[in-house]
């Protein structure tokens, strides 16, 4: 079985085990109800079952995008995990909404709750089912990298502690005649409304393109500039098609005296072994590296040294010179604090071109993609 299965299949069982939680805690609230004749106790055993849909929603997402990929979406279907997640934060943060405009109502209009014995022992039960399965859903969520089963853990936490702050402002209203429900009520949905906020911006970051980790960042150069005959690792790029799948590219910098078949060799060894450690499906770009004590090594020397005493430029690479197209290229990554690229630009040409008059200077500016 592959780790992408294997990890689906947890993700499923763990929603299952949510859906079974809620069905119980259902079939229990419902029983106690018909017995003590209790519409409220009912209906409130209606809700547990809505309380299911998050997990329903977690299991559908990961099976659809365990779909294959096809002409259309030769990718796959990994990101449908984010949709799900999505899904999941909005009811959230509804449900954030909802109890804020009813804690808002309490305020103005406090009504004094009244409990029995069994409808307090059914509060407690759906509090510890609820925090306990809670608890459970998010911690397999995060070992899982599951931002859909994060957001339907957080959703069954949020209904324990409602229900907790809910049985809190009773005991204190019965205890010394003062409400707190209402506000109580507010600054518990102020909480869930931010954790909502929260719960979106994983699954929306990923859609729209966030930057990798720097941790990643740094295994991956180490990892490739430990190959031999690699003098430098630049312009590493990922695309995130969902938890298990990512695209990449990188170049190395390497002697320009290496062969086309050590390079093939090369960059070979490194594609595969970033797709066994990472599973990153990784193209390599060579850099050639001027060797010798030559006029391309000098001219290369004199670039690099111009170049780095600039405070804003990050790094210098890729340079490149021929002397039969009377070209001269260079890459260059500046800090944030450059906003015109076109004057940035201009400014280097015009620096660099009288170290070769009559050759075309180009200066190619990179943006850091991965710290």
């Amino acid at each position: 079985m592959s780790n992408q299965t294997d990890r689906s299949s947890q993700i499923i069982r763990t929603s299952w085990i949510g859906i079974a939680a809620n069905v119980l805690l259902a079939a229990f609230k419902a029983g106690v109800g018909i017995l003590a004749s209790s519409v409220a106790i009912v209906m409130d055993a209606v809700n547990n079952l809505s309380d299911a849909l998050s997990s329903v929603i977690t299991i559908v997402g990961t099976k659809l995008s365990q779909r294959p990929a096809d002409r259309k979406h030769p990718f796959g279907f990994g990101r449908i995990e984010y949709f799900s997640a999505i899904i999941i934060a909005v009811i959230v943060l509804s449900a954030g909404i909802t109890s804020l405009i009813e804690s808002v109502k309490k305020i103005f209009n406090p009504t004094e709750p009244s409990y029995t014995t069994l409808t307090l022992v059914v509060i407690v039960v759906a509090i510890v089912v609820k925090l306990v399965l809670g608890l459970y859903v998010k911690r397999k969520g995060k070992q899982l990298k599951s931002d859909a089963l994060i957001a339907s853990g957080s959703d069954a936490l949020f209904d324990s502690i409602i229900t907790l702050a809910t049985l809190v402002s009773a005991g204190i209203m019965l205890l010394w005649n003062v409400s707190i429900d209402g506000y109580l009520g507010v600054l518990i949905s102020a909480v869930i409304i931010k954790a909502g906020i929260e719960m979106l911006a994983s699954p929306v970051n990923e859609l729209l393109g966030t930057s990798i980790s720097a941790e990643l960042t740094h295994q991956i150069k180490q990892e490739v500039i430990e190959f031999e005959g690699v003098h430098g690792v630049y312009d590493l790029i990922l695309h995130n098609y969902g938890p298990d799948v990512k695209i990449g590219s990188l170049h190395v910098s390497v002697d320009d005296t290496m062969n086309a078949h050590d390079i093939h060799g090369l960059t070979r060894k490194i594609s595969t072994q970033m797709y066994l450690r990472h599973g990153i499906i990784m193209t390599v770009g060579i850099y050639a590296q001027a060797t010798g004590s030559g006029t391309m090594a000098e001219l290369q020397s004199a670039v690099m040294k111009r170049l780095t005493e600039h405070p804003e430029i990050v790094q210098v690479h890729g340079f490149y010179y021929s002397e039969a197209e009377r070209m001269l290229s260079v890459d260059v990554v500046p800090d944030f604090s450059v906003h015109d690229d076109a004057a940035f630009v201009g400014r280097l040409t015009a620096e660099l071109q009288p170290l070769v008059p009559d050759v075309q200077v180009v200066i190619v500016v990179d943006h850091n993609y991965s710290e």
